[in-house]
């Protein structure tokens, strides 16, 4: 497994490959379709263009730039749980987002 730290986050964004989020998905039970890459790319670019993982209103909105059916917080939930923004951020190899407790 790549190395994370204590609350599961890739210590070294650079190291993510789409193994480790394959890996990080099924701990969480999610078995990555293409809708679940589209939105992991859309967040690693979010963050490699600002330096912040994306928090709920910026997800959605990436989202629906993506596609306006994946574009709201009910249908990214029931691709990445209910944690959404901590799940992506896991599965993307990003950092913690500031609205994860």
């Amino acid at each position: 497994m790549s190395e994370v730290d204590a609350d599961g986050y890739l210590r070294d964004v650079e190291s993510w490959t789409r193994e480790h989020a394959t890996r990080m998905a099924a701990g969480y039970g999610v078995e990555l379709s293409a809708d679940h890459w589209k939105i992991v790319e859309a967040a690693r670019g979010f963050y490699k263009k600002t330096g912040i993982s994306p928090t709920m209103r910026p997800l959605v909105t990436l989202a629906r730039q993506l596609d306006p059916q994946l574009g709201n917080s009910i249908t990214l939930a029931k691709l990445f749980t209910s944690q959404t923004t901590k799940v992506v951020a896991q599965i993307s190899g990003i950092p913690k987002p500031s609205d994860c407790l």
